[in-house]
């Protein structure tokens, strides 16, 4: 199942989604085409944990080695931005560029989780686009705070789909697409750290609660993008997440598109 959170007429709703991604059915009972909403982020996390350099090629693709252990990092939830969103790329972020991640949404409390339990907790998946700007970045293995909780600069959705519609999480294709040209390929199977590790790794220090995310890192191929560029965020089974980049000019003055 696919579940998400939209705005329709004046209010936010919880929501199935078909599978033709466009049939939304609100917990209300009404039944919307996706040109009717405002996409939301589909959860609402108390804790957003972020692993960095969690591919081999991409760490190798910033002159790195992976690490040894897990390089984690915390974001903001302001840092979240609904499907279809757009995103400010700032007059001085010349270097930014994309990162498509797969998503663990935490389906339940977990502390001290085994590995071999892990799963177990995972209520479900859902795909981000963690953008970067590597002129403010002072240091790939502490990224700083203004690098990777910038409001509204990390798409999410479309949805969460359910656990167990997933059943092979760990050999899932990662694509972004900018202006509909491929840039990134890659799979999931090239995790350093997959994700019963991470949840193993993470719950023996701290409790992660039901809705809380963890982003898995991103592979090789990051491209920088422009205003105007729209980026198609995806990971196989999961979704198809879109973002449209827009420079501060179009930011601060909207037009009814951007608007909307």
């Amino acid at each position: 199942m696919r579940r998400a959170r939209v705005a329709y007429s004046g209010a936010v709703h919880d929501a199935v989604v078909e599978a033709d991604g466009r049939t939304l059915h609100l917990a209300d009972g009404r039944t919307v085409d996706e040109s009717a909403v405002v996409w939301l982020p589909p959860v609402q996390p108390r804790t957003i944990v972020a692993l960095g350099l969690n591919y081999a090629d991409h760490a190798a693709e910033l002159a790195f080695k992976a690490p040894d252990e897990p390089l984690v990092f915390l974001k903001a939830p302001g840092s979240l931005l609904g499907h279809k969103g757009v995103t400010r790329r700032a007059a001085d972020a010349n270097q930014m560029h994309h990162e498509c991640e797969l998503v663990a949404v935490i389906g339940r409390t977990a502390s001290k989780v085994r590995r071999e339990d892990a799963l177990d907790y995972i209520g479900g998946w859902t795909v981000a686009n963690d953008y970067a700007i590597r002129e403010y970045l002072e240091n790939y293995y502490r990224p700083n705070l203004r690098v990777k909780n910038r409001d509204g600069c990390t798409p999410i959705g479309p949805w969460v789909v359910d656990r167990d519609d997933i059943p092979n999480h760990a050999d899932l294709a990662v694509r972004t697409r900018v202006n509909g040209k491929l840039v990134q390929d890659g799979s999931t199977k090239n995790l350093v750290f997959d994700v019963p590790y991470l949840v193993e790794y993470l719950t023996s220090f701290m409790t992660l609660s039901p809705g809380d995310i963890i982003l898995t890192g991103t592979p090789h191929g990051m491209v920088f993008v422009q205003p105007g560029d729209v980026v198609l965020t995806e990971v196989e089974g999961v979704g198809v997440l879109e973002n449209r980049l827009v420079g501060d000019n179009e930011f601060y003055n909207p037009g009814p598109e951007t608007a909307a």
